[in-house]
């Protein structure tokens, strides 16, 4: 897959003359492409170098778009042969002699034989079901792009880590009027420490409405049903 470990791999095996073809379902670093718009990472641009390229920014900790960019040049200069918007469907066969099988957007199949196989697939695409009723409902989305839909309308956030948190300040600092739901009692210890104490205030300060030790049991066409430590509680949304 060609998010940043598999574009690494790919690289790594070119510089040993090995023939690399990167078979992505969607576009090139697909991950980070859907993280917000204006993201900034928590890490440094060197923690996201790969092929000896140096990331340079002007920020100590890049943005999404810097990431996006970099990761494109380092495809150009390697010129990786890279297969985007391509669905790996199957992969068979043994070490040395491996088919596999993809389809791009139109349905169309593609066939590749390979004697070895990287997967590289990481973790993002992959969203975290709740497996409850109304979940795929339109209204509701497993993914935060951006606060601007969301203006002066009701929006819950489900979590308590750093996502969660960032989306709920984010969708509040935007205008909209944020409850956010989390099963633990209070914001997770392993959020940023310089986002803990802002979701904390908001939260203190009535400006985000939190249910702790709560859960969604139920998504309606208008409304969500919790279940906190007080019974159940139906939310309008």
């Amino acid at each position: 897959m060609a998010g940043p470990t598999g574009l690494a791999c790919a690289i790594e095996a070119q510089k040993i003359g090995l023939k690399v073809i990167v078979v992505d379902k969607g576009c090139l670093v697909n991950s980070l492409f859907h993280y917000p718009p204006g993201m900034t990472f928590f890490t440094t641009p060197e923690l996201l170098e790969i092929g000896d390229i140096p990331f340079t920014t002007a920020l100590q900790k890049p943005t999404r778009e810097e990431a996006l960019e970099y990761y494109r040049k380092v495809a150009e200069h390697y010129h990786v042969d890279l297969r985007q918007y391509e669905w790996v469907k199957t992969v068979m066969g043994e070490d040395g002699k491996f088919s596999i099988t993809a389809t791009d957007r139109s349905g169309r199949p593609h066939d590749y034989r390979t004697k070895k196989v990287i997967v590289s697939t990481g973790y993002y695409d992959l969203a975290n079901q709740l497996r409850i009723p109304g979940e795929d409902l339109p209204k509701v989305s497993h993914y935060y792009g951006e606060p601007h839909p969301y203006y002066d309308t009701e929006v819950l956030v489900i979590g308590g880590k750093n996502s969660a948190a960032i989306a709920a300040l984010d969708l509040w600092r935007h205008g909209a009027r944020v409850t956010l739901v989390h099963r633990e009692s209070q914001i997770h210890h392993h959020v940023k420490y310089w986002i803990k104490p802002d979701i904390e205030n908001r939260i203190k300060n009535n400006n985000i409405v939190a249910y702790f030790n709560s859960s969604v049991q139920e998504i309606g066409i208008d409304h969500v049903m919790l279940t906190t430590p007080r019974g159940p509680v139906r939310l309008k949304k």
